[in-house]
């Protein structure tokens, strides 16, 4: 390799990787700018009131077949003023109102790659970026590299100027010198880089231009999604050197005066016993900073890990008591994962030990837990609270409701307060700014009703000082692949009942599918209903997994609308059909399964929720089930929720046979439980029994 060959090699490899950056460029603007067309296109005429001072008449614009804030945006004002009653005020005010909400779309325009529907404008970004990644390793070499060009070639051209010495024998000395110095450098340079330096990036150059066909992009994206959106996502990687990075997704997309304020805050971990994700530090830091606020994130990211980590810190700084008012079916969640996050001590404050519970509390500290009805019956304790958690907190919508009321009570004895809750408030603006009026009245005024029209992303930088919500896709490079859950919900009165039954019995297979033998009662079933209703809101796909027909019967009963369910008894085809038919859905869908016979070797990707209705005795029942939808292709995290009951076989079962350090490694299938299951029933049956003293 000499000089001119590697300065060859660096320019070609220069050119074509400006112009591979400019394909992403374009690319990537295009997107953006579909993205805010369809949001226009998507905001029906009568919305743009929302945007405009006074009163409008839209029955003329009607009656022209505009429909939508893009068809207003794309007539002028001539345009429109020509039209039967419509003046040339009414004109003017109505396409103002567009351009302003346009223009709000194209700030907040995201670059959302849809991988189902490969839209042209996807599909173009997907191979502009899937070029850039084929390179590999030798791409940030190569760059390294290329920046040797403004500094060899006029070396080389020094250089060769030592050869005319010889035949000009009144050379200028200086000049020599300069043109020995020159070729000095250059071999200097060649020295200090690898023989193979020309070549690698010549490979490099020829990888940016070559032909890409688009199933094989595409495949790559699904692969590693998470690898093109930090591409993305790095600065100077688009537009090198010419723009600034954005609103971080991860962090809310919160202005960076503020993201800078919250990332400097101090966040403590010596009473936490589990690490956050960053972007769940980052959250429980803008707790910290912002003092009353609402955590939206969307439900599965960890507001409830946030939480705890805030009170822990806090702990660290004094306060030693802290409230957490929640739903009843989160008394049990809540209390778990207190004691397994942190070390503060979690008191439940509900049910008949309420009294001794809440004196327990107020004489050590600790983490009191009750639910949103029982609040108003807690009297006076005469503490000052560290910080008042409020879950699922839009249910505190009307504030003339008695859970307001004892909210707003506890509010005014509370040093902070954090309202969670996964709801997209963007969509609910009157619900938001009853929330904010109760934690930041000087805020509303930020609030503008145009914001939530535009989008989420508008609407989130809007509000940011009170609100930070985060989606799945905002922080996906931070989640690991599959995010499992335990769901633990208390047997209901008639669940109860019967569980005894089944255990002065004897009967295990009954013990563990009764919780959902009175679905009318069936704590249980009740939850997994609302997981349904939320994944619905979100638009997923949910898989329903048991290992029993009975209680997929109950399922089935609950969600007339849902597939299957499948088994082992049906023919492959049918199986077959029924999962293709699940998969074209538009949106939200649900499938019912047997584990183990129904949903095994099936491709389940199309789903991005599994449900699995109790325990196994088999851990590898579960990760088949699991691995249905979690598997290539899938371009989303995985959720994993399981239904278990505490004080029952659902916990014994899960004692005896989860793997050391909770849920395996993905990819890996749980080793088998070194007992039978026949040997695992009799020990638990006997356990239960002496437990609740049945004979």
């Amino acid at each position: 390799m000499d000089g001119d060959e590697l300065l060859a090699a660096v320019r070609m490899f220069t050119a074509n990787d400006a112009r591979a950056v400019e394909d992403i460029r374009v690319a990537r603007d295009s997107l953006r700018e579909s993205d805010v067309r369809e949001r226009l296109a998507a905001i029906p005429l009568a919305r743009i009131k929302d945007a405009v001072q006074g009163t409008l008449r839209l029955a003329p614009f009607e009656r022209a077949e505009l429909s939508t804030v893009l068809d207003v945006l794309e007539s002028s004002p001539r345009e429109l003023q020509a039209l039967p009653g419509i003046g040339a005020r009414t004109a003017r005010q109505v396409h103002g109102a567009a351009e302003r909400l346009a223009a709000t779309a194209a700030k907040t325009a995201g670059l959302r790659i849809d991988a189902e529907r490969r839209d042209a404008a996807s599909t173009a970004l997907v191979v502009a970026l899937y070029r850039l990644l084929r390179v590999g390793p030798d791409l940030p070499r190569a760059r390294d590299v290329a920046g040797l060009d403004g500094r060899l070639a006029p070396l080389l051209h020094d250089g060769r100027a030592a050869w005319a010495h010889r035949l000009v024998t009144r050379a200028e000395w200086r000049r020599r010198r300069r043109a020995r110095a020159a070729a000095r450098e250059v071999a200097e340079i060649l020295a200090a880089h690898d023989p193979d330096t020309a070549s690698m990036l010549t490979r490099a150059a020829a990888e940016l231009l070559r032909e890409v066909p688009v199933e094989e992009a595409w495949l790559d994206y699904e692969r590693r999604a998470a690898e093109y959106r930090t591409l993305l996502a790095e600065p100077g990687t688009v537009d090198p050197g010419t723009v600034a990075p954005g609103p971080d997704p991860a962090e809310g997309f919160l202005p960076e005066g503020l993201a800078a304020r919250v990332r400097a805050q101090p966040l403590d971990g010596a009473y936490l016993r589990a690490p956050l994700r960053p972007y769940q530090e980052f959250g429980a830091r803008f707790a910290l900073t912002r003092t009353r606020v609402i955590l939206g994130d969307e439900r599965g990211l960890g507001k409830t890990a946030q939480a705890i980590a805030v009170m822990a810190h806090l702990r660290t700084e004094g306060p030693r008591h802290f409230l957490v008012a929640c739903p009843a079916s989160g008394l049990v969640n809540w209390t778990r994962e207190i004691g397994e996050r942190s070390t503060l001590t979690p008191y439940r404050l509900h049910g008949p030990a309420k009294a001794a519970e809440l004196d327990r509390w107020v004489r050590g500290g600790g983490v009191a837990v009750t639910t949103l009805d029982t609040l108003a019956s807690l009297g006076d304790p005469k503490i000052r609270l560290g910080v008042l958690v409020v879950d699922e907190a839009h249910l505190l919508k009307d504030p003339a409701s008695r859970r307001a009321k004892a909210v707003a009570w506890w509010r005014r004895r509370a040093n902070r307060v954090l309202y969670l809750t996964g709801a997209p408030l963007e969509n609910r603006v009157a619900e938001f700014r009853a929330l904010v009026a109760h934690l930041r009245p000087e805020s509303l005024p930020r609030i503008r009703p145009g914001d939530a029209v535009v989008g989420s992303r508008a609407f989130r930088t809007a509000v940011a000082p009170v609100y930070l919500r985060r989606d799945r896709r905002d922080v996906l490079a931070e989640l690991p692949e599959a995010v499992h859950v335990d769901e633990w919900v208390e047997f209901g009165a008639a669940d109860r009942a019967e569980y005894r039954r089944a255990v002065a019995g004897g009967d295990f297979t009954a013990m563990r599918r009764v919780a959902y033998a009175v679905p009318a009662g069936s704590a249980k079933l009740g939850r997994l209903l609302e997981l349904l209703g939320e994944a619905a809101e979100d638009g997923r796909k949910v898989v329903v997994f048991s290992c029993f027909r009975e209680v997929l019967a109950a399922v089935r009963e609950a969600v007339p609308d849902a597939r299957g369910p499948l088994d082992g008894a049906m023919a492959a085809d049918r199986r077959q059909a029924a999962v293709d038919a699940f998969a074209a859905e538009a949106g939200h869908g649900v499938l019912l399964a047997r584990i183990g016979t129904g949903g095994s070797g099936l491709n389940l990707q199309a789903a991005s929720v599994v449900v699995i209705c109790e325990p196994q005795v088999t851990p590898a029942l579960e990760a088949e089930a699991v691995a249905g939808a979690h598997r290539l292709g899938q371009a989303l995290p995985v959720r994993v929720h399981r239904l278990l009951t505490p004080e029952s076989v659902d916990q014994r079962i899960r004692e005896l046979t989860r793997p050391p350090g909770g849920h395996a490694p993905a990819g890996r299938v749980p080793d088998a439980v070194d007992v039978t299951e026949q040997a695992l029933a009799r020990r638990i049956v006997e356990e239960e029994r002496d437990r609740l003293g049945s004979a």
